[in-house]
């Protein structure tokens, strides 16, 4: 393909893969864990990291990184704070994180001029800096989830189990917010600030809708990320569209394609079976067994 020629195009590629991989398996498991905000959350306070990175004559990238990988932990410190109402972390991180970078915006107007690219993306700018990081999350990530695969799933279904059979559960679920700010931070330049949400969350809400077991819904949720993110860099490419936007439609249209498509099926299958107790029962277990292969306590 002509695009492919260019090389913006190609760490653009490079760079939307990395992050689809990453996001999506990430989204699994916010989601299950009814933590679906906290990436637009984390995504506010990096914002604050760039804002005072820039302001300060820092590197912008590698500040917001820092800064929501504090974020991260701050607000698994403060959901543990407010167990009843553990929502209460998410709004009280993104209004901290949100007015402090609006603040260091308004102090530098030349400052402000720049956050298009960090509010919207612009994945066919990403540097040589950015890329280097994305891979390093990426390396991490693979780490953390081969380390604690088995411990992350139980803490997912059922954290006061996981406590009772003695695992660490706060540890790894500070370690899991890291991650969380680690791939927001990184997922930036992609889709932006406004949009990284829809990265980490709508491959993730499709997954979990058609697939009939955990692990499927892990690789299926990767295969979407990386399906909207290359159809939405090519579209950005042929149409002269922001690519942070376009994928993110291309992930909506997938997602509203996808569950149609679902519910479509089901309804098929059930007037196929009417009559036929046999099918209905076994329809019944496909629909109702997704956490069939999480391993056993």
């Amino acid at each position: 393909m002509e695009m492919l020629h260019y090389d913006f195009m190609q760490r653009a590629f490079y760079a939307g893969g990395i992050i689809a991989l990453l996001a999506s398996v990430l989204g699994v498991y916010l989601m299950l864990r009814r933590q679906a905000l906290m990436a637009d959350m984390l995504s506010h306070v990096s914002l604050a990291g760039v804002a005072a990175g820039a302001y300060l004559k820092l590197n912008p990238t590698l500040s917001g990184f820092a800064v929501a990988v504090l974020g991260a932990i701050i607000v698994e410190y403060v959901r543990r704070s407010y167990k009843t109402y553990s929502e209460i972390s998410v709004a009280i991180i993104m209004v901290g994180g949100l007015s402090t970078a609006v603040i260091l915006m308004s102090l530098n107007q030349s400052v402000n001029k720049s956050f298009t690219s960090y509010l919207f993306g612009s994945v066919v700018a990403v540097n040589a800096t950015e890329l280097k990081l994305m891979f390093f999350v990426a390396a991490a990530a693979a780490v953390f989830f081969i380390l604690f695969r088995r411990p992350l799933y139980q803490i997912t279904f059922d954290e006061e189990t996981a406590k009772t059979n003695g695992l660490p559960v706060n540890w790894i679920s500070f370690g899991f917010s890291i991650l969380t700010g680690m791939v927001v931070a990184a997922a930036m330049p992609i889709v932006g600030v406004l949009l990284v949400s829809s990265l980490i969350v709508l491959p993730a809400a499709l997954a979990i809708r058609i697939a009939p077991s955990f692990t499927t819904a892990i690789f299926l949720a990767m295969g979407i990320g990386l399906i909207g993110v290359f159809t939405g860099l090519t579209a950005s490419y042929e149409f002269s569209t922001p690519p942070g936007g376009t994928i993110a439609f291309a992930l909506l249209l997938l997602l509203i394609l996808g569950t149609g498509i679902k519910r479509l099926v089901l309804k098929l299958a059930k007037l196929k079976s009417a009559g036929n107790p046999e099918d209905q029962a076994r329809i019944h277990e496909q629909v109702t067994n997704f956490t069939k292969d999480v391993p056993e306590q």
